[in-house]
């Protein structure tokens, strides 16, 4: 993580006095772009993990601004009581809290914002708590002119506090905002109901039981649709598409013939708020009698309840969280008069500004709609958000069974080539009925690298080792990690010389190093990211009894610096060393004295991550002994090398599901492709990897990829994740310039935004 000394960091290695004290200024006057700025930051309604996360950021990105920053306690209760419940913070009021679930500030007399100058307010709740804070921003000049003629504030003051600037982020763990991918606590309250599902599948199977399991979203069924895809359940309810007419009838005689198959159990899913096409509540218990009645089954019931809210967030709601933070004190700090309350949302990997009522009459619209009967239209208003974004499930359009009910004689093959810890390969399986969602890595199939980084037709003229499948020509192949893109690569090159490789191959991308061209995210990153943050938690926490100590945490990944910058921001590293961006000795040295200054505060502890091959001669080793000689007598270090653990553990809920949604797109394209018999593929688009770009699941020729790919170090060219590094460095207080800083754009709610572009 290069600072001060370079390029990213600001100033210049090779610069003279004169221009290094010039970049300086330039440097502090950029960063000091909100002074005389007072920010105050509160949360309200329901906690969701990841506020903390929240107010972390905006707290240190309002400091590093010049801005003051001021946290409400206990939410508008706070804010109306004022006194104690509004302190200034400072940047060590939100350390060590990234990690931690709920809200530490508690979820107006207008008096206590003047008294403080407060004239810019972020509220983190869900749409009543920021449908009150645009009130509150609607009654502020009345309530300055009340005070002003109650004589409790002068014209001076109350012209000078003349306008409140709001900006708002979405904490809710039912993602039922719209104008949002996700919101803050979702994907945490996903992993709190997946550990619960695993956990009762065994003993399911123990004994042979059905179980229903509710969960939260009594207007939302997002989370039940997607815990349902995860576990692969057999039947699910939510609020906004109920079942048709006769449902009992069906789930049993679904659940009946899941058994005679041959499974153990049965999970049903069932959101809170599940009504039936008359708006009658559809009940757990219900479920249950349902089943006893005509099934027998031994049936259990099991409400999760609060549980979804606890627990420490997830990587992904820590880094949304920061992300989100980052970019409501720059809407802030770049408000005009004329500038309507806003929403700082997430789209595809980018933050967006929305008008926040825009938003807010949108999401009412959902549940007018949902009042009303008009069910198709609540879910065309959701956006097809409830079914379809960068970690949110498509609607299933085939079952397991449909896929092997429709045998038109092609054959395809699932290839696992390469290392282990591919946690969403079985979820690709499960177009093929394989079920493997809830598996580690040895549950997929494997083969040996060397099958397809060197098949046998490219060792010599012969086409020994080729299987029978593969020469009758109506042959699809599924392929997963870097090893499989090489491989593939070879296959097309060779298809002059050997027809039997015409065939159609589709490359699924399933690496923790997330490093495969052609997507934003491979299959397995997502497990391997949060199995590093749980570990640095670990570590961190180790320290809190010791003063003075800087951990060396390695990591892998290769080449790719995806794991180390992405773990990093999760658990609030001081730095973080990459490939990708280079460092030097000079950097090292800054590194080294900020962990110096940062030893004379009362966090008395540092993190730092390095990518496994960041720099050849700078090894973990290395950093080791340079940090303890430079830091004798001021801290002491440890190594931890991370290694395979994160290869290993159950799937996160976005890595099952991701998985899922590519081998379907993966299957029915191959599908769609040797429909009519036998194929005969040589051209370039015949040979894919499918990923998500964006907000896109697409299909890209291996031939178009090798142009923008460094084989010699297996990285794309371009990687999007190199902007979070911005991001890392800010938050851990490295002088980084703003012009540097890439604001969201403001952009407008319409229902063609919605229905359309954030689709799949």
């Amino acid at each position: 993580m290069g600072v001060a000394s370079r390029g990213r960091g600001g100033g210049g290695g090779g610069a003279g006095a004169g221009s290094a004290a010039m970049a300086a200024a330039e440097l502090e006057r950029l960063r000091m772009a909100g002074a005389g700025m007072a920010i105050a930051v509160l949360t309200s309604g329901g906690d969701a993990q990841g506020m903390n996360a929240a107010v972390r950021a905006v707290t240190r990105m309002g400091i590093y601004v010049g801005a003051k920053v001021f946290l409400i306690y206990e939410g508008y209760e706070g804010l109306v009581e004022g006194g104690d419940n509004i302190k200034q913070a400072t940047w060590l009021s939100v350390s060590n809290i990234i990690q931690l679930g709920g809200t530490v500030i508690g979820s107006a007399r207008c008096k206590a914002f003047t008294t403080h100058g407060i004239t810019n307010l972020c509220v983190i709740g869900g749409d009543g708590s920021l449908t009150g804070a645009d009130i509150f921003r609607a009654e502020w000049g009345g309530l300055l002119d009340e005070l002003l003629r109650d004589g409790q504030i002068s014209e001076e003051v109350a012209k000078a506090n003349g306008r409140l600037n709001i900006v708002g982020l979405v904490g809710s763990i039912d993602n039922d905002f719209c104008g949002t991918d996700m919101t803050i606590g979702t994907d945490s309250a996903l992993h709190r109901i997946m550990e619960v599902i695993d956990a009762i599948t065994t003993t399911a199977q123990s004994h042979q039981r059905t179980f229903v399991l509710e969960v939260m979203g009594r207007h939302c069924g997002y989370l039940a649709l997607v815990s349902g895809l995860a576990s692969g359940a057999d039947w699910l309810f939510i609020p906004e598409s109920p079942p048709e007419d006769g449902w009992e009838d069906m789930m049993c005689e679904r659940l009946g013939e899941t058994r005679s198959r041959g499974s153990r159990l049965n999970i049903i899913i069932i959101a809170e708020g599940a009504i039936d096409r008359n708006g009658k509540p559809i009940t757990s218990n219900y479920v249950k009698d349902l089943v006893v009645q005509r099934l027998g089954f031994d049936t259990r019931v099991t409400v999760l309840g609060h549980v979804q809210r606890g627990g420490t967030p997830s990587a992904f709601d820590r880094v949304l969280s920061s992300k989100m933070g980052m970019e409501a004190v720059m809407a802030l700090l770049e408000a005009t008069p004329d500038t309507p309350a806003c929403v700082v949302s997430l789209s595809g990997n980018q933050s967006v500004r929305l008008p926040l009522m825009e938003c807010v009459q949108v999401t009412k619209d959902v549940q007018k709609a949902m009042d009303e009967k008009r069910f198709d239209e609540a879910i065309q208003l959701r956006g097809r958000t409830l079914w379809s974004s960068p970690r949110r499930p498509s609607p299933p359009q085939h079952s397991a069974q449909d896929l092997h009910g429709k045998d038109r004689g092609e054959r395809a093959e699932i290839q696992h080539p390469g290392s282990a810890g591919h946690r969403g390969v079985r979820g690709a399986g499960r177009a093929f009925g394989t079920g493997w969602e809830g598996q580690g890595s040895e549950s997929a199939p494997r083969c040996h690298r060397r099958e397809v980084a060197s098949p046998a037709p490219l060792r010599g003229d012969t086409k020994e080792g080729w299987d029978q499948p593969w020469a009758t020509g109506r042959f699809g192949t599924l392929l997963c990690p870097w090893q499989a893109y090489e491989g593939v690569l070879q296959l097309v090159e060779a298809r002059g010389q050997y027809e039997e490789l015409c065939i159609i191959m589709c490359v699924i991308p399933a690496t923790i190093s997330n490093n495969v061209p052609g997507t934003d995210f491979s299959l397995g990153s997502d497990t391997a990211v949060n199995a590093a943050m749980e570990s640095c938690d670990r570590i961190k926490q180790s320290a809190s009894g010791t003063k003075r100590r800087v951990f060396i945490v390695e990591t892998m990944g290769g080449y790719c610096g995806y794991l180390s910058t992405v773990t990093g921001i999760a658990v609030g590293a001081d730095a973080a060393y990459v490939y990708e961006d280079p460092f030097t000795i000079h950097d090292l040295k800054a590194n080294v004295e900020h962990l110096t200054d940062k030893m004379k505060t009362d966090i008395q502890r540092g993190l730092v991550l390095r990518n496994e091959k960041c720099h050849e001669h700078y090894t973990t080793e290395f950093l080791y002994n340079l940090y303890s000689s430079e830091g004798k007598g001021i801290f002491d270090c440890r190594i931890n090398v991370l290694g395979h653990l994160q290869q290993g553990g159950a799937p996160t809920p976005f890595d099952r599901n991701y998985g899922t949604k590519l081998g379907v797109k993966a299957v029915l394209w191959m599908s769609g492709e040797a429909a009519g018999g036998r194929v005969f593929a040589n051209s370039a688009d015949s040979a894919c990897v499918i990923g998500l770009r964006k907000k896109v699941v697409a299909f890209s020729p291996v031939t178009e990829l090798k142009k923008v790919t460094d084989f010699e170090h297996r990285l794309p060219q371009e990687q999007w994740w190199l902007n979070l590094r911005l991001m890392l460095k800010m938050l851990a207080n490295y002088q980084i310039s703003l012009t540097e800083y890439i604001s969201g754009k403001m952009e407008h709610v319409t229902r063609r935004t919605l229905s359309i572009e954030k689709g799949f």
